[in-house]
C-alpha cells in the first residue's frame, strides 16, 4: 500500500518517493521549544507500541524525526518528508505540526496506535512528501453531554480521536434540561441540583416510559481546565455552551427565581422541547452574565456558545409580568424579546473580548451585531447571516446529525428522523449555494452535532460516531473535487487504526447485537417530510 492510499484526510498534494524509512533503535527525535508539545505526544504514541527508547536526538549518528514551525506557512499547514534516511515536520504552528504527525504515523502499520508494546511488528512507513492544508478552519464536532453525561476520561478519549482526524473544533453542550454540567462556584446548586434527574425516557413519544433509574454527573473548572489544556496540546479549541433563555429547566430547577411561572420544577427528565424558559427580568441577565464570566475564565475560546434554539414563547405570552416587561423594554414580539435577551448576552461577551455562537434561532427577532450562528435547519440560517456579514458555521441536522439514524436496517438502535450514510456525510459541503464571494468569506466551516438522548454511554457514542466522523474529516479538510470511491477504500485501510484504538464503529452491514436496542421505538421521517418541516420552521428568517 503507498502512501496516497493510507491518509486519511486525503491531502492536497502527494508525492511518492522510492524507498521507506523504518523506525528502529537509532532513530531519535528533534523538536524545540515551539514544537515540544507534538514532539512528547509523538514520542508517547511511537514508544507505547514499538517499545523502541525515541530519546530526543543528540548526535549525527541518530536517523531523525525532525519537528520544526515555519512561521509563513499557514498555521495548520504541513509539509512532511519521508527517506530512508530521516523524516522532516514542518508546520505553520505546533498545530500545522500536530496535523503533519498525525500524517506520519498514519503511513506507519495500524497497531502503531496499540497502547501496549506490539512485538515482532517491522515499524516502516513509505518514502513521500506531502504538502498539506485545511481548506476550512472550522472543522468541528458538537458533543452534549447535557442530555447524558460523558465522564471526563472519556471526552479525553474522544478529543484523541479527533485529533486523529484533524477535526479541531470540539463544541461543548454543557447544560440543558436535563442537567446542568459545568460548575459554577458562585451558584452552587446549579450542579448540586440540576447535574441530577431523577430518571431518564427510554425511546421517543409522549408515551415512552422511564428507566426510573437517577443519572447525572458534572465537571468541575479543574475537570474543564484540564480539558480545555488537553484538547489545545492537541490543536483542538474547546466552545463550551451554556443554553439560554430555552432548554433551561435543570437551571430552574436550581434556582426557580429565573423561570416565568412560580412552578417549583424537577431537572428534565423527558426529551424533546420543553416549555419552561427564562424570565427576562434584569436579576436573570445577570445571573447568566455571571455564569458566563465563570466559564470565560475557564475557557480561552474565543468563540462561547449561548444557545438561543427551540425557546418556547408561550409562557411569555400567558404572563402578565413578561408582557409588561415587554412594554418596558419597548419590544413588540416575543421573538423581539428573545432577541434582546441574547443582545445583552451578546454585548457582555463582547466586553470580555468574545465572539457569540447560538444556533440559527438567534435570528429570529433580529441578530445580535457581534453574533456568530451555527445554521442547524438546512442552509436558511447560513445564508441570512452570511449576507447581513455574520460568520456562520454549517450543521445541517438532515446531513450531519450523527444521532440519526444510519441506514433503513430494522435492528438500527432508537432510530431517528433521517438516513444518514456516510456517504452522505462525505458530500457534506459546508458552503451553501447562492452566496457571493465576499459572503462566502463568512463560512467559517462545519461541524457534525452528537444529541445524546439516545446516546447513553460511550459505546454507544462510538456506534454513533464512526465512521462517519471520518467521512466529515475528510469533507471539511479536503479542497477540490473528492471521490467517495477512492475515500472508501482509505476508509478500509483506516478502519484498522480503530480498531488499534478500540473504537466500536458501526460496521457497513448493520449494527452488531449488542449495538441493537431491540423494542426501543424511535421517530422515522422521510427526506421530504422533513425538508417541508425545517422549510416552516425557518420562513421567518429566510433572507
Amino acid at each position: 500500500m503507498n502512501a496516497a492510499e493510507r491518509l486519511l484526510p486525503r491531502p492536497r498534494r502527494i508525492t511518492e518517493l522510492d524507498g521507506e524509512f523504518v523506525l528502529d533503535e537509532a532513530t531519535r527525535i528533534l523538536s524545540d521549544a515551539s514544537t515540544a508539545g507534538p514532539g512528547a505526544l509523538l514520542q508517547a504514541v511511537l514508544r507505547a507500541s514499538t517499545g523502541l527508547p525515541l530519546g530526543d536526538a543528540t548526535g549525527a549518528g541518530d536517523r531523525v524525526i525532525a519537528l520544526s514551525v515555519d512561521p509563513s506557512m499557514a498555521d495548520e499547514a504541513y509539509l512532511l518528508s519521508v527517506t530512508p534516511g530521516g523524516v522532516r515536520i514542518v508546520g505553520g504552528s505546533a498545530s500545522g505540526v500536530g496535523n503533519g504527525m498525525q500524517s506520519f504515523l498514519q503511513l506507519l502499520p495500524p497497531q502503531v496506535y496499540r497502547r501496549a508494546t506490539v512485538h515482532g511488528m517491522r515499524w516502516a512507513a513509505p518514502a513521500c512528501e506531502v504538502a498539506d492544508e485545511p481548506a476550512f478552519w472550522w472543522r468541528g464536532v458538537m458533543l452534549d453531554v447535557a442530555r447524558h453525561f460523558l465522564p471526563l476520561h472519556d471526552v479525553l478519549r474522544f478529543v484523541d480521536l479527533m485529533a486523529m482526524h484533524r477535526l479541531n473544533v470540539l463544541h461543548l453542550h454543557l447544560t440543558d434540561d436535563q442537567g446542568w454540567r459545568v460548575q459554577i462556584l458562585r451558584y452552587p446548586r446549579l450542579t448540586e441540583v440540576g447535574a441530577w434527574r431523577r430518571e431518564s425516557q427510554v425511546g421517543y413519544g409522549v408515551d415512552a416510559p422511564g428507566d426510573g433509574r437517577p443519572h447525572g454527573g458534572y465537571y468541575t473548572q479543574d475537570d474543564l481546565r484540564e480539558l480545555v489544556a488537553y484538547a489545545a496540546a492537541r490543536g483542538i479549541t474547546v466552545v463550551p455552551e451554556i443554553e439560554s433563555p430555552g432548554h433551561v429547566q435543570a437551571a430552574i430547577a436550581a434556582y426557580p427565581e429565573l423561570g416565568v411561572t412560580d412552578t417549583q420544577l424537577e431537572v428534565g427528565t423527558r426529551w424533546g422541547i420543553i416549555p419552561n424558559v427564562l424570565n427576562a427580568e434584569e436579576g436573570t441577565v445577570e445571573f447568566f452574565t455571571n455564569v458566563l464570566d465563570e466559564v470565560l475564565d475557564v475557557f480561552p475560546s474565543e468563540f462561547i456558545g449561548v444557545g438561543g434554539d427551540e425557546c418556547v414563547k408561550d409562557q411569555w405570552r400567558a404572563d402578565p409580568r413578561t408582557q409588561e416587561r415587554m412594554r418596558e423594554l419597548g419590544v413588540a414580539t416575543e421573538d423581539e424579546l428573545q432577541s434582546w435577551f441574547i443582545r445583552r448576552l451578546d454585548a457582555h461577551l463582547t466586553a470580555r473580548g468574545r465572539r457569540l455562537f447560538g444556533w440559527d434561532e438567534i435570528l429570529e427577532g433580529g441578530l445580535a451585531s457581534g453574533a456568530t450562528v451555527a445554521s442547524w435547519r438546512g442552509s436558511t440560517g447560513a445564508v441570512a447571516a452570511a449576507r447581513a456579514g455574520h460568520d456562520v458555521v454549517l450543521c445541517p441536522d438532515e446531513t450531519v446529525y450523527l444521532n440519526y439514524r444510519q441506514s433503513e436496517h430494522p435492528d438500527e438502535p432508537i432510530p431517528l428522523v433521517v438516513v444518514i450514510t456516510v456517504r452522505d456525510v462525505y458530500e457534506f459541503d459546508p458552503v451553501p449555494a447562492g452566496l457571493t464571494e465576499a459572503e462566502r468569506e463568512h463560512v467559517l466551516g462545519g461541524q457534525a452535532n452528537l444529541w445524546t438522548e439516545y446516546i447513553d454511554s460511550p459505546r454507544t457514542l462510538d456506534y454513533f460516531a464512526f465512521p462517519r466522523l471520518c467521512a466529515l474529516a475528510e469533507a471539511l479538510w479536503t479542497a477540490g473535487e473528492r471521490e467517495y470511491d477512492a475515500f472508501a477504500a482509505r476508509l478500509d485501510a483506516h478502519l484498522a487504526r480503530l480498531d488499534a484504538l478500540g473504537v466500536e464503529y458501526r460496521h457497513a452491514d448493520g449494527p452488531l447485537p449488542w449495538q441493537t436496542r431491540p423494542g426501543i421505538p424511535g421517530r422515522i421521517d422521510t427526506r421530504a417530510a422533513r425538508a417541508a418541516t425545517v422549510a416552516a420552521l425557518t420562513a421567518n428568517i429566510a433572507p
